[in-house]
């Protein structure tokens, strides 16, 4: 059996691709394989410098800079060995990438999942210097998402994102018939982790120290006998917002097992009788699909607008739904 070399002493050159990254966020994707807490532990013992000079955990690293990195273990199978895969194009240029993501597959690695869209389309094309998320889907939500080919994309995108200049808008399929005059909902959330290691969100008081405002608009598109086709829009983009705000009107998505009706979700995937259904209707995921994106080309100004049709299996559903 062939000796395991040793670590050693990495000097790279930073290129367009990480220039105006923070270090630490460097580090951590160009060192795949080793624990954060490892590389800030190296970061803080001075070791790893940035033209020769002693450098923080949130020093920007610019174009050309040149990045000492101690001798560092590897993980044996660092986790790259995603499957390369394509997804649906929407929109594609030099500057960003725009699919639409179905459902059932993670946005990015990690939390039991081997791989997501992003590994998958950083093997799918090796030759791409710089692949990055702008924003996430949930694993459940089908649609529009968004990836930077260029750090400088990746910055102006995010920061509308941030600063609330993009709109949003999802197709929910909610059991019940949703109240024509509830537009607003606003009401703050709470990320926690539940007993069992679980992430979860719940609504609690504005006054609550850990409260976050949330505010999602709601337009029906669609009323049946027994469940809501509905147009929502987020102006802010926490973590379950629109689910955890439907559920909270009582007005839970079609298939969400986190937040749903279990007993109505379970039926529907079975194929079993459901009220407001045809006979033998079945669907076995959640009903959320982001279908419009808006937002200024990170390059050009121009107004960008798509739009990511529904999944075949959603408008079956529809079909089955009885007016």
């Amino acid at each position: 059996m062939a000796a395991r070399s040793l670590p050693q002493v990495q000097k790279l050159t930073v290129d367009e691709g990480s220039a105006g990254q923070r270090l630490d966020n460097y580090l951590i994707r160009v060192l795949k394989g080793v624990p954060k807490t490892h590389v800030y532990r190296v970061i803080r013992s001075g070791e790893v410098r940035v033209n020769k000079g002693r450098a923080q955990a949130d020093t920007r690293i610019e174009l050309g800079d040149v990045v000492r990195i101690p001798p560092v273990r590897v993980a044996d199978k660092p986790l790259n060995n995603a499957p390369a895969r394509e997804f649906p194009i929407v929109f594609e240029d030099d500057h960003l990438i725009a699919i639409d993501k179905p459902a059932g597959v993670a946005v990015h690695g990690g939390s039991g999942v081997s791989s997501g869209v992003i590994e998958q389309l950083r093997q799918a094309r090796p030759e791409a210097k710089f692949l990055e998320l702008v924003h996430r889907l949930d694993k459940e939500t089908s649609g529009l998402l968004l990836i930077a080919k260029k750090r400088s994309a990746l910055t102006a995108l995010q920061e509308q994102f941030r600063g609330r200049e993009t709109g949003k808008t999802y197709a929910a399929l909610v059991i019940g018939r949703w109240p024509p005059n509830l537009k607003v909902i606003d009401e703050a959330l709470h990320k926690y982790l539940d007993a069992a290691g679980e992430r979860r969100v719940r609504i609690v008081d504005a006054q609550d120290d850990n409260a976050r405002r949330s505010i999602t608009l709601v337009k029906v598109a669609k009323a049946y006998a027994a469940f809501s086709l509905l147009d929502v829009t987020i102006k802010t983009g926490r973590t379950h917002q629109i689910r955890v705000h439907l559920q909270g009107r009582e007005h839970p998505i079609v298939g969400d097992e986190k937040y749903g009706d279990f007993a109505l979700n379970k039926a529907l995937s079975r194929g079993d009788k459901v009220e407001g259904c045809l006979p033998g209707t079945r669907f076995a995921r959640m009903f959320l699909h982001a279908r419009r994106l808006r937002f200024t080309h990170p390059a050009s100004g121009e107004a960008i607008e798509l739009a990511a049709a529904l999944p075949a299996e959603c408008e079956a559903l529809l079909s089955t739904l009885i007016p």
